[in-house]
């Protein structure tokens, strides 16, 4: 196939995965990122931006169940959620499915990315931006957390890598506003790269989490359209207990929500902070 009707990921500059373009729906750049969106015989419809598969039809329920179930099934008892970025709607749609939330706050700086996921990838939010608890903003999530009164129970910053205007989405002083609008007992969650490929970026997300949160850590999941391993995702809250919580307790919050995965299960929650030892080694 010609190289014209392919797409190769730029993220790492000595290895790449490379999708055939089967049909490109949209391109264009926006104020803030470059955006091509493209059927793939495999994985469906493909968002990229600046370069990087951001989410696609076939696993984004992988990466969107992790982020959103296992955060909410450790809390146990979230009432307000922040969202940071996730403009696509698939955090949004999972927080959604919990009855006992009563109020969203998502800000995603890229109208763009909201428009077009609405329009090209409509099973990601499937509706949840119609959701009555939600307020959008559309800006700056790291101004948000600087300036807002609000506190919230959950905060999960999906966002993109810490390139271009993600980059202020993992430095200290973004993740300090995050502590500052938890309630107590709150949990914070975020996308940090894939674990074997961006080690340094966990080590870097540690040292700046520790500092501020009485328990840091990560967890993982496989998704393969992030490509080189596994996915983590950092995770801070001031009680350790959250990230320990008994088999037998997520299964009754979970059975309670009465919520249907394609992914998530209560095991796979105990399991995915089991981390290897090449991370373990680090010291996160």
């Amino acid at each position: 196939m010609p190289a014209s009707e392919r797409f190769t990921e730029t993220l790492y500059s000595a290895y790449g995965q490379t999708l055939s373009v089967d049909e490109k729906l949209y391109e264009e750049r926006s104020e803030h990122q470059h955006l091509l969106i493209f059927r793939n015989a495999l994985f469906g419809t493909v968002l990229v931006l600046d370069g990087v598969v951001q989410t696609t039809e076939k696993d984004e329920f992988i990466y969107h169940e992790m982020m959103t179930h296992v955060p909410l099934l450790a809390h146990g008892a979230a009432r307000r959620v922040l969202i940071i970025g996730g403009g696509d709607g698939g955090i949004l749609r999972e927080v959604c499915k919990h009855r006992n939330v009563e109020h969203i706050t998502q800000v995603e700086i890229d109208p763009a990315v909201v428009e077009l996921s609405k329009q090209y990838l409509p099973k990601h939010s499937n509706g949840a931006f119609d959701d009555p608890r939600l307020n959008l903003i559309i800006g700056d999530g790291y101004r948000f957390v600087q300036e807002t009164d609000e506190r919230f129970d959950v905060i999960i910053s999906d966002s993109t890598d810490p390139e271009g205007p993600a980059q202020v989405l993992f430095s200290s002083p973004f993740y300090s506003g995050c502590k500052r609008s938890l309630r107590p007992g709150g949990i914070f969650v975020a996308q940090n790269g894939v674990a074997f490929m961006q080690t340094d970026e966990l080590l870097t997300s540690a040292q700046r989490l520790g500092p501020l949160f009485a328990d840091c850590s990560f967890y993982l999941a496989a998704v393969p359209t992030y490509a080189g391993g596994q996915m983590a995702f950092a995770w801070a809250s001031d009680d350790a207990k959250l990230r320990q919580v008994d088999i037998d307790t997520l299964v009754k919050r979970w059975r309670e929500t009465a919520i249907k995965s394609c992914y998530y299960t209560p095991e796979i929650h105990r399991a995915s902070f089991a981390l290897p030892q090449y991370l373990r080694d680090l010291q996160l």
